[in-house]
């Protein structure tokens, strides 16, 4: 290097995983990092809503199963735990080069609050451009109305506020998805969850490799 040039400033990748409730998004970004862990890269796993402690405090809110909130409230708390989560965790990682892997992000706001809730589409796109984050790339798990509610009755597990909306919500939030993964082929790669996890795991492995050129 020459005498008084600037080194590069390092950035890494941000890869996001999206999907209706039961998809398998936790399964497959734990898996993914572990892999990619496994090859030397750097990776922060984080998730959405949270990732940091104020965050965290607004997921439980969120997910709340007595919680009422009206629309537009209810896209605002996304978004302002998303600002924190930004700036504090996901910025901060990419700027050090890190891998940061993602369980939601914008696309399930769009998902669940645009098409699923039936709120203002325009709006989330707004306060979209204000976070000013896009995902390298995005994993949709497209999963069927009916995997979802097997899936869940499966957990055994008390529901929470989204899991309670039903399969009316549910088919709205799939549709979503995939809308989202059909506007932007560039970016998201729509991918059936269905299959079996460790085939999934290797389609997504594959696919970090071939659109990102990561070696893993």
């Amino acid at each position: 290097m020459k005498v008084g040039a600037t080194e590069p400033v390092a950035r890494g990748r941000f890869i996001t995983f999206e999907g209706g409730e039961g998809a398998g998004k936790s399964t497959q970004a734990r898996r993914l990092a572990a892999h990619l862990e496994a090859a030397g890269q750097k990776i922060v796993l984080t998730r959405e809503p949270g990732g940091t402690a104020g965050a965290e405090r607004i997921r439980a809110l969120l997910l709340d199963a007595a919680a009422a909130w009206t629309g537009l409230a209810e896209i605002l708390l996304h978004f302002a735990a998303r600002a924190d989560h930004v700036a504090r965790v996901i910025r901060p990682a990419l700027a050090a080069g890190s891998i940061v892997i993602c369980d939601r992000f914008t696309d399930s706001t769009l998902a669940y609050q645009g098409y699923g809730q039936g709120g203002d589409r325009a709006a989330i796109a707004q306060l979209a451009r204000l976070i000013a984050l896009e995902p390298d790339l995005t994993i949709v798990l497209d999963i069927s109305v009916s995997d979802s509610l097997s899936r869940l009755a499966a957990r055994g597990e008390k529901a929470d506020r989204y899991e309670r909306l039903g399969a009316d919500f549910f088919a709205r939030v799939a549709a979503g998805f995939r809308a989202i993964a059909a506007a932007a082929p560039e970016r998201c790669v729509l991918i059936g969850a269905a299959d079996d996890e460790a085939r999934i795991a290797a389609r997504i492995a594959d696919l970090v490799r071939d659109r990102l050129g990561l070696d893993a």
